[in-house]
């Protein structure tokens, strides 16, 4: 019963923490021009809030495997709420952008941290045929929390400073540490590891350029040499990372859980939904910005039901899936996601705000029955000695997909708003060619997450799903 109790309280714990790093992630994301003009620096400098955090937070990731064998739970918990705290301070109290950025690097060391963590923890004390449950109260956290940022932040720069972008996480932040030095247990005691340098510096290069790369391809084209480079520079930098990881007996990143090929293909599928996700929060907003003269806090008003219904939902999907298995409800979940991309390809000037949050709600419908249950899926799917692994390989997958999801749909966006702004100059209109380019661009934007969203539904039909109780004797015969 004490364990139980204890779980129950853990679950709780990380749930908070998880919300409250990955909501920090996206909060800043309507609040960038605001910084333009408080420290009078240009579309590319302040843009490193976002890159930077995603740069740190990305190459971190690889590393967790170890960080996770080698620390407690509470140590690991703890260190990486502290770490989100002194960056929250620092941004807080910010007099410069360059301090400003310190503080977001600082807060994105403790968020890599938080994800896998919390995944491996369900992982471990769940039986299979109750994570479903579980990670569906992760889903709260990783989907409801970068639905809901936009919002937050909207209406704090809008109606208050953006000082409380800060300020208002930092209370938060104490009383998750209280709480975790209180009630935390640990699901793992930490033990003695050897720590692959090279293999360190080999990740956080590759991974790095990679990252880098894809989030400078959307401002500075793709046919740009240095972003190619980059790109191409750390594809290699990663194709030997993998060899290394291979070769060795003790790898930091057991890249070996791509053998299994449910593990494999859920994380194709999982790319695919992460890079619409993404693509999705950026060029909503840009349309309604850029092209209707929506304020940011609109924007993210439009987001809110579909994010409350996410959150709602979430829970329940994951019992569905301990119910019915995977594939069932990744199906329901395209069936919602390909109409609510499709229907706003042909986005226009008399678009109506209610008609776009109804078909933001149908999105959130489809992507809740796909998020935690993909996860899941493909960690029930490993040994238990990879599970750990799976998580670490799980996140970086994911944050890399997000970079390329929005370097895609910004490139594509920013190509098409300059071939319609010529047409519309060349038919002879003076006036509105910035507003009506970039909402017939929109529209096509979502064109490419369309056939996203049909690639994902053929390759959930091909994927092998078992349900959860099935899966575990599967594994345990490996």
């Amino acid at each position: 019963m004490t364990q139980q109790i204890n779980t129950k309280v853990l679950l709780f714990v990380l749930l908070i923490g998880g919300f409250i790093s990955i909501l920090n992630q996206t909060i800043l994301n309507v609040a960038l021009s605001t910084f333009m003009e408080v420290f009078h620096v240009n579309g590319t400098t302040v843009q490193w809030l976002a890159t930077g955090f995603m740069l740190v937070n990305g190459v971190l990731i690889p590393v967790t495997a170890f960080l996770m064998k080698r620390f407690s739970t509470r140590q690991l918990f703890i260190s990486s709420m502290l770490l989100l705290l002194i960056g929250s301070i620092f941004c807080a109290a910010a007099p410069n952008f360059a301090i400003l950025l310190t503080g977001r690097m600082i807060q994105a060391a403790g968020a890599g941290i938080i994800m896998p963590l919390m995944m491996n923890t369900v992982m471990f004390i769940f039986p299979p045929e109750r994570r479903g449950s579980a990670m569906g109260l992760v889903g709260i956290a990783l989907i409801f929390a970068p639905a809901i940022g936009p919002t937050l932040s909207g209406f704090i720069v809008e109606y208050v400073s953006w000082h409380w972008l800060f300020i208002g996480i930092i209370p938060f932040v104490v009383v998750v540490i209280l709480l975790a030095y209180k009630y935390l247990i640990n699901v793992n005691e930490g033990e003695k590891a050897d720590l692959d340098v090279f293999s360190v510096i080999l990740s956080t290069i590759g991974f790095g350029l990679v990252l880098y790369g894809f989030s400078n391809a959307g401002s500075h084209g793709w046919d740009d040499v240095w972003v190619l480079s980059e790109i191409i520079a750390g594809v290699l930098v990663l194709a030997y990372f993998t060899i290394r990881q291979l070769r060795s007996s003790d790898p930091l990143l057991n890249v070996r859980v791509f053998q299994n090929k449910t593990f494999t293909l859920t994380s194709f599928i999982n790319i695919i939904v992460t890079m619409m996700l993404y693509a999705d929060m950026i060029l909503l907003p840009i349309y309604l910005q850029n092209g209707r003269g929506f304020t940011a806090f609109d924007a993210g008003l439009l987001l809110l039901p579909g994010a409350v219904i996410n959150a709602l939902l979430s829970p329940v999907t994951g019992k569905l899936f301990d119910r019915f298995g995977a594939k069932p409800l990744f199906i329901i979940g395209l069936i919602f996601v390909i109409p609510s991309m499709w229907v706003v390809t042909d986005l226009s000037e008399t678009t109506t705000f209610t008609f776009l949050m109804i078909r933001t709600i149908f999105l959130r419908i489809g992507l809740s029955f796909i998020t935690m249950p993909l996860n899941t899926a493909g960690l029930n799917a490993l040994p238990k000695e990879l599970v750990t692994h799976g998580t670490a390989v799980n996140n970086t997958v994911r944050q890399i997909a997000g970079a390329i999801g929005a370097a895609v749909i910004v490139t594509i966006y920013t190509a098409k708003q300059t071939d319609y702004a010529g047409n519309l100059s060349a038919e002879g209109l003076t006036e509105g060619i910035r507003a009506l380019s970039s909402i017939y661009a929109s529209g096509d934007a979502y064109y490419f997450m369309t056939i996203l969203a049909v690639i994902a539904l053929v390759i959930t039909l091909f994927t092998p799903l078992k349900k959860p109780a099935k899966a575990e004797k599967t594994a345990e015969t490996k």
